[in-house]
C-alpha cells in the first residue's frame, strides 16, 4: 500500500522542497515524519494507542474555536484534527490494514449511501422523517457488519466515548424503539425525584450510593438537554466561559479596591458576583 512520493511534492534530505499545499504533499510530509531513519524521532515510536488521546484532544480544540467563533484559528485546529486522521492513517497503511485513500473512498460512499435523498430518488416529506430514515440506515449498517453478534438496539456505542457523549446516544437510540419519555415536562419530574433521592445520600453518607444517585441526575440533565434540543457539552462550555468571565471580573474588581479576592469572606465575594451579573445585565 505505500504510496510513492508525489512529484508535486518532492521530500528532499531534511527539508522539505517545492512542497505544494495538497493532501498528497500532506500525506507525504506524514511518511518522512514516521521514517524511522530520517524521520521525527518521537512520530516514528507513536502508536495507536499514544495518539488517540492527541486526536480527542484536537477535536475538542475545534470545538472550542468555534464556539468562540476565532476563525483564524478554526483554521489552525482543523488543520491539526486533519493531521489526527493523516497520523492513524499512515500508521495503519504501515500495519497493512488500510490507507488514507480508503478512508476517503469509504466516507464518500457512507455519506453517498445515507444520502438517497440527494444521490438518488428517495423523497422525505419532512426533517423528522429523513432522521428516522437516517437511524435505519445506520442500523441496517450495524446488522450488516455484526449478523451474528450483539442484536442489542444499544449494540456498537463506542465506550471510549466522553460518558455524557455515551449517555446521549444511549438515550438516542433507545428512543429508536420507543423507549422515550413523551416530552420535557416529565423529564423535568425525574430531574426533581433524583434531586431528592440525591438528597438522601448526602444524608446518609454512603458514598457508592451518593455515585450513584449524582450519575443518576447527571443521566437525566443529559436526556433533558435531548429533548430541549440542547447539546449538552454546548450548555456547558457555554457555562463554563460565563462563570470564568464573571470570576475573573471579580478578581479585576477586588484588585481595583486594593484587595485579594482570596482574602475576602464569602459574602464579599458574593456581592462582587452579584455586582458582575449587574454589570452585564445592564450591557
Amino acid at each position: 500500500m505505500n504510496q510513492p512520493f508525489p512529484p508535486k511534492g518532492r521530500l528532499v534530505g531534511k527539508g522539505v522542497e517545492s512542497i505544494r499545499p495538497d493532501i498528497e504533499s500532506l500525506l507525504a510530509i506524514m511518511v518522512r515524519l514516521r521514517d524511522r531513519e530520517h524521520g521525527c524521532p518521537w512520530d516514528a515510536k507513536q502508536d495507536f494507542d499514544s495518539i488517540a488521546p492527541y486526536t480527542i484532544e484536537e477535536a475538542y480544540e475545534v470545538a472550542d474555536a468555534i464556539q468562540r467563533r476565532d476563525f483564524e484559528e478554526l483554521r489552525d485546529e482543523l488543520g491539526d484534527l486533519l493531521f489526527q486522521v493523516v497520523f492513524h492513517a499512515r500508521m495503519a497503511e504501515e500495519a497493512g490494514h488500510f490507507d488514507f485513500h480508503d478512508v476517503v473512498a469509504a466516507l464518500s460512499d457512507k455519506l453517498t449511501r445515507r444520502h438517497p435523498h440527494v444521490f438518488g430518488d428517495v423523497r422525505y416529506a419532512n426533517v423528522e422523517e429523513q432522521s428516522r430514515a437516517w437511524a435505519a440506515l445506520k442500523a441496517q449498517e450495524r446488522a450488516g457488519k455484526q449478523p451474528d453478534g450483539d442484536p442489542s438496539a444499544l449494540a456498537g456505542i463506542a465506550r471510549g466515548l466522553p460518558e455524557w457523549r455515551r449517555a446521549l446516544q444511549l438515550q438516542e437510540r433507545a428512543a429508536t424503539v420507543g423507549f422515550d419519555w413523551p416530552g420535557p415536562q416529565p423529564v423535568l419530574d425525574k430531574l426533581v425525584e433524583e434531586i431528592g433521592e440525591l438528597r438522601v445520600e448526602f444524608a446518609q453518607g454512603d458514598r457508592d450510593k451518593l455515585e450513584d444517585e449524582l450519575g443518576d441526575v447527571l443521566f437525566v440533565l443529559v436526556n433533558l438537554a435531548r429533548h430541549a434540543k440542547v447539546d449538552p457539552a454546548h450548555a456547558l462550555r457555554r457555562a463554563n466561559a460565563k462563570f470564568e468571565r464573571r470570576f475573573r471580573r471579580m478578581e479585576t474588581l477586588a484588585g481595583e479596591a486594593g484587595e485579594n479576592l482570596q482574602g475576602q469572606s464569602l459574602d464579599e465575594q458574593d456581592a462582587l458576583w452579584d455586582r458582575v451579573k449587574a454589570e452585564e445585565r445592564r450591557r
